[in-house]
């Protein structure tokens, strides 16, 4: 296992090929610049969202930071191309659309509503007060972003893949959000209200304080994931829950249908008014939740 000084001689090594000075490395890690210091000299340990957002910001590899990283090592930094443009479409020349790289970037009080196209160079961005309402970014890749105080209503974010990421008090209200995938992620006082979770996965995340009356819950994975100060209405129908952590989480005026309950513990969360299949009532007794007063649905 390598030493916090190794590891710290690889942060520096890599910030500098990177040419950024440890002040700018701090504003898009958003740490102070003595946490970045003490880092490089080995004086403290990020951790994992920390690592995950520094290979974003720094060009590398995860594996760079283990103890056999010289094969991942980063290149010294090209000269900043922007904007990239994508080919034309057609082979008769069709106009050519412009393909931004919004990637490390440090992005405030900037109204992009209605922005297309994305794809994955959008990573290792800080965002704060923003507005991306109504926009188009299906497939959209997020890894190490840092978003506070944004708003992402309306928009689409299907099949998109959500990284170390941290997203706080953040509008994310009517969102699609089908087919996506969140790991390692904080999800932390945002709406996400009306919201489509259809085919979407939760692997390692922590999402607390959000509202999300009236989202849609059909086929949506959660696993080894925490829920925290959280209330659920509406139905919840094909779902699986695994390795679940839950604290002051609230079912209200729900149905639950065919949904799968694996290595959880739901001994402390509140089932209000609701209504259950039969296989669903048998798997929530066997994770410790109190079903009594629970109204059995008609098979």
């Amino acid at each position: 296992m390598q030493s916090t000084i190794e590891i710290g001689n690889k942060i520096a090594v890599a910030r500098k090929l990177k040419n950024l000075s440890q002040a700018e490395l701090a504003e898009r890690m958003s740490v102070t610049s003595q946490a970045v210091g003490k880092w490089e000299r080995g004086e403290s340990m990020p951790d994992i969202l920390a690592f995950v957002r520094l290979s974003s910001v720094l060009g590398v590899d995860l594996n760079y930071f283990g103890e056999d990283g010289t094969s991942n090592a980063p290149v010294p930094l090209r000269e900043y191309e922007t904007p990239e443009f994508a080919q034309p479409d057609t082979e008769d020349g069709a106009a050519r659309k412009p393909g931004w790289n919004m990637s490390g970037g440090n992005w405030t009080d900037a109204d992009f509503s209605g922005l297309k196209s994305l794809g994955d160079r959008f990573s290792g961005s800080n965002i704060r007060r923003c507005k991306f309402v109504g926009s188009e970014m299906a497939g959209l890749t997020l890894r190490g972003n840092n978003v506070q105080e944004s708003d992402f209503s309306d928009s689409n974010l299907s099949a998109s893949r959500f990284g170390g990421c941290n997203l706080q008090n953040t509008n994310f209200s009517v969102c699609d959000f089908s087919g996506a995938e969140f790991s390692g992620s904080n999800i932390q006082k945002c709406t996400l209200d009306g919201a489509d979770f259809t085919d979407t996965v939760f692997k390692r995340c922590n999402i607390s304080k959000a509202t999300v009356q009236g989202a849609r819950w059909l086929r949506t994975t959660f696993r080894h994931t925490t829920l925290s100060d959280l209330v659920f209405d509406g139905e919840i129908t094909d779902c699986a829950f695994e390795g679940l952590s839950a604290a002051r989480v609230v079912f209200r005026n729900l149905t639950l249908r065919n949904n799968f309950f694996k290595n959880c513990n739901l001994k402390k969360v509140l089932f209000e008014n609701c209504r259950a299949d039969r296989i669903t009532l048998a798997f929530l007794a066997s994770s410790k939740a109190s079903v009594d007063g629970m109204v059995l649905l008609e098979e």
